[in-house]
């Protein structure tokens, strides 16, 4: 499978008492389809899948299929702390006709390199599909390190990892010494580098609710192979990637940013709280500055 532009981790809109709002979820996808990105992740940290039990999972998994269709591509995510319950996740994936999976590693565990790997490749027996990998050692306490990718490289299912270390090095690893693994920016602040380093996908959390955008810095980097617009849109987008990073509250923002454009998201699950009015004034302001700027650069104008 070849992963090519703006990957959306969907978000899981909720009610006002923490359950799940299907409708808002399927009008959210119809939204980002029609908006152009060119795939769809759920169950990932995005969209809240630690805080939902295996049967809210499941779910949505099959939620997410129906109302896709085959559309765009779909990725289940099967990250867990528990193996069986990847292993279920995996199989629903394959069952639902998902096109491929996330695979992360296990949080808390902090298996070493050979015990991750062999997690892995048992999620990948359990689903037989595309995998595109997830390191995010800030939030699962571990890299996956050469040794990892060696192992799980036996296995041509395989082919993609959403690199989200933050660490520039592990950009110029992946490029120079793997290849044949399709790399994709995991850390948004660091999309024009992993662009420029070959890179030719982005797992966005912001293109829930500024798809436009986004798809922007990829046809001028990917695309186009105009890297001087790509600097002009990425340095338009690099106050919105400051606030979404700040305090934890990348979800929080993510979901009110998807209320601004009118579609309901509700609050994130406990243990997070919605924005306060402060974070949310804060946030609108960045969105209308880059959104401008953005607008402006498409259409040729100086900026």
């Amino acid at each position: 499978m070849k992963f090519e532009g703006i990957y959306t981790p969907v978000i899981t809109p909720h009610h006002d008492d923490g359950s799940i709002d299907r409708d808002g979820f399927a009008a959210l996808i119809e939204h980002l389809i029609g908006a152009g990105v060119h795939g769809l992740i759920n169950g990932g940290s995005t969209g809240e899948y630690y805080a939902q039990s295996m049967e809210e999972r499941v779910e949505m998994a099959q939620l997410a299929a129906q109302v896709i269709g085959k559309r765009v591509p779909l990725i289940i995510g099967t990250v867990a702390i528990r193996l069986p319950d990847s292993l279920h996740m995996a199989e629903v994936a394959a069952k639902v006709g998902a096109d491929a999976i996330l695979v992360g590693s296990p949080p808390y565990a902090v298996p070493t390199e050979r015990e991750n790997a062999l997690n892995a490749l048992a999620i990948d027996r359990a689903a037989d599909l595309p995998i595109m990998l997830y390191n995010y050692p800030g939030r699962m306490g571990i890299n996956m390190g050469e040794e990892f990718l060696d192992r799980v490289g036996r296995s041509r299912n395989f082919c993609a990892i959403k690199e989200s270390s933050g660490d520039i090095n592990r950009v110029h690893l992946l490029a120079r010494d793997y290849p044949h693994v399709q790399m994709s920016c995991g850390m948004d602040d660091q999309a024009l580098e992993f662009f420029a380093w070959g890179a030719r996908s982005w797992v966005c959390g912001g293109s829930n609710f500024l798809p436009a955008e986004h798809l922007a810095l990829y046809r001028a980097c990917v695309v186009e192979g105009d890297f001087d617009k790509g600097r002009r849109i990425m340095s338009a987008l690099l106050p919105l990637m400051r606030v979404l990073e700040q305090g934890g509250k990348f979800v929080q923002c993510i979901k009110h940013g998807s209320e601004m454009n009118g579609f309901h998201a509700g609050p994130p699950r406990p243990p997070l709280k919605a924005l306060n009015k402060d974070d949310k004034r804060q946030l609108e302001q960045v969105v209308r500055v880059l959104k401008q700027t953005i607008a402006n650069i498409e259409a040729g104008k100086a900026a």
